[in-house]
């Protein structure tokens, strides 16, 4: 096959980040190089099972090459290169100690310097104030530590291409919540962390009775005090209104479908909160390009189901792969990875599938597409999970699992995430994961210093073909970013391409829930919201995304950060530097 076809913000970003450079700095591959040396470092791990690599490297390689299907960045960055380090993100445990604390500052700085994101719960560090018996101090608290983490994360760019990203969780009983919740409120802390508050379903109830919280020391056990459950939950929901942060992690919700229970509780999730984690795994991630999963019948698009089952099988063999071929750095890390073998199968451009489709975004349609969709993707990859424990053994922790009380032998602990495919979406050319369109004009601020200017090829195409494209359109898109306040748009036009501001949250979180529904992991989604939302309205969505059952849930108030990744039309100046948010799905690094 020839070379694969790329954009010319897609070849800014493989320039700026993934191609190799030569000891002087130069580049010194080609995107097609780039997917060879990739394809044929992962497919060099089936040799451990038998099997020739060259039978699976033109596979992977035509799949990557022709963008159906994408493995995370640190795979496109590290496979075949001295640093080696392919999975995307950890979970690394932080113990109350001062050992333990700075162990984890140091396992987080050699896997951020490698391009990976690292998630992390706090909560077992004692609260602020609390006695220190070896020094008879008093101890500063969770929120104190993870300044640190934040500063050092600061200084270090990864692989001396991009700034780090963490997750930082805290419980709901923590004494020290309220500061917690509130760290990000003066807007200049933790921009290297993603915060989510780790609530349990006894907290909601609380909530909606209007029953008090007990705030407990976690080093005790003991109650410290009691605080009105509505009002930490107003707090949380202003708070979010007001910067982003904190999220929600519905930590009931993802233990109820944690395959390996008797390990114990997951307290933590990656960085962008797609896969919940035990303490040292790490999880390898790929998405397959629904864009490029439909076939034309005439003048219209319908579902390649052949090829997205097809596509979805060999994702899972690449990723299982992925862990063999992988450098680690920690042997606890590789350990804990490999017990269980955990990957992360998902997609990326769903929106840009429904427009075309027709379909609207905000509607049951997609609702019930998204639902198919990843219901043919999770069985598919359960399959093939099931075909390489035939060929290779079950993980290694199988016999500790759900799936050995089922007797289900399977080669992965998981096998589907959606993440949000940040950088992932603009080399295929698509729309980011499960997300709408942010807009149909844009600048999205990617590399340090510059900014990419965007505007929707599918739009313009079906405007020009519907006869409406004019100059007066452009401009309007160029400083509006939607076709909201544009006369002589035909109303199927509105409803296919409204953009996600002006899409409900309601149709957000069903969408959301109705890719959860299929998914082992969890599921990365911003609810986005117009700078006129309020903390009530937040805090129903929030309600809201636990009634549904998802795993966990984000808030993206338009304006809200003094920088944010993508900013509505294409006339904006650029910020003075790309930070990762969570708020932005387009910001993340997957």
């Amino acid at each position: 096959m020839g070379a694969p076809s790329l954009s010319d913000n897609a070849l800014r970003v493989l320039e700026a980040r993934y191609l190799r450079r030569d000891s002087s700095g130069q580049i010194a591959e080609t995107p097609e190089e780039m997917f060879r040396r990739v394809a044929r470092h992962l497919a060099a791990a089936e040799t451990a099972f038998g099997t020739a690599a060259p039978q699976w490297e033109e596979p992977f390689f035509e799949a990557m090459s022709s963008l159906d299907l994408l493995p995370n960045s640190p795979c496109l960055m590290n496979a075949g290169t001295p640093l080696g380090m392919l999975s995307a993100c950890f979970v690394l445990p932080v113990e109350d100690c001062m050992e333990g604390i700075f162990d984890a500052l140091k396992l987080m700085a050699r896997i951020q310097q490698a391009g990976g994101g690292v998630g992390f719960s706090f909560s077992r560090l004692r609260p602020q104030g609390d006695q220190v018996s070896s020094t008879g101090g008093a101890a500063s608290g969770p929120v104190s530590f993870m300044r640190i983490f934040d500063c050092a994360t600061e200084n270090i760019k990864q692989g001396g291409r991009r700034r780090g990203a963490n997750m930082g969780v805290l419980s709901i009983e923590h004494p020290d919540i309220e500061l917690f919740i509130d760290a990000k409120r003066d807007a200049v802390s933790f921009r290297n962390f993603n915060l989510s508050v780790g609530v349990s379903d006894a907290f909601m109830e609380a909530v909606i009775s209007g029953r008090p919280w007990t705030l407990r020391n976690p080093r005790t056990g003991r109650a410290v005090r009691d605080v009105p459950a509505p009002v930490l939950w107003a707090r949380i929901a202003a708070a979010a209104c007001q910067t982003g942060d904190p999220g929600l992690l519905f930590l009931d919700a993802i233990n109820r479908s944690q395959p390996t229970p008797a390990l114990g509780p997951i307290a933590a999730t990656n960085p962008c909160g797609e896969v919940p984690l035990l303490p040292y795994e790490s999880c390898n991630l790929a998405s397959i390009n629904l864009t490029h999963m439909v076939r034309r019948l005439g003048d219209s698009w319908s579902i390649d189901w052949a090829k997205l089952a097809s596509t979805a099988r060999l994702g899972v063999r690449l990723l299982d792969d992925m862990i063999e071929a992988s450098r680690w750095p920690a042997p606890q890390i590789e350990q804990a990875t490999r017990a269980s073998r955990k990957i992360g199968l998902g997609v990326m451009g769903f929106a840009e599938l429904l427009l075309l489709l027709g379909i609207p975004y905000a509607s049951e349609q997609a609702v019930s597409l998204a639902e198919e969709i990843m219901h043919a993707i999770q069985e598919e990859a359960l399959a093939a999970s099931q075909d390489l424990a035939r060929e290779r053994g079950v993980f290694p922790l199988w016999t500790q699992s759900i799936y050995a009380q089922r007797e289900q032998p399977l080669r992965n602990a998981t096998r589907t995430a959606i993440a949000p495919t940040g950088t992932l979406s603009i080399i295929a050319g698509t729309s980011a994961g499960i997300e709408p369109l942010f807009a149909l004009a844009y600048t999205r601020q990617v590399l340090e210093g510059h900014a990419l200017v965007e505007l929707n090829p599918v739009f313009v195409r079906y405007a020009q073909q519907q006869g409406f494209y004019t100059p007066e359109l452009a401009r309007h898109l160029a400083a509006h970013g939607s076709l909201s306040g544009l006369e002589g748009v035909p109303a199927a036009a509105r409803a296919i391409f409204q953009t996600a501001l002006e899409i409900a949250p309601e149709h957000h979180l069903r969408v959301q829930a109705a890719f959860q529904r299929f998914t082992d992991s969890s599921v990365s989604k911003t609810i986005n919201l117009p700078t006129t939302a309020t903390p009530d309205e937040i805090a129903h969505i929030y309600r809201r995304a636990w009634e549904l059952g998802l795993k966990g849930v984000t808030v993206f108030r338009y304006g809200s950060k003094p920088s944010q990744v993508l900013t509505l039309g294409t006339d904006e100046a650029p910020h003075e530097r790309e930070h990762f948010a969570r708020c932005d799905p387009h910001g993340c690094k997957l």
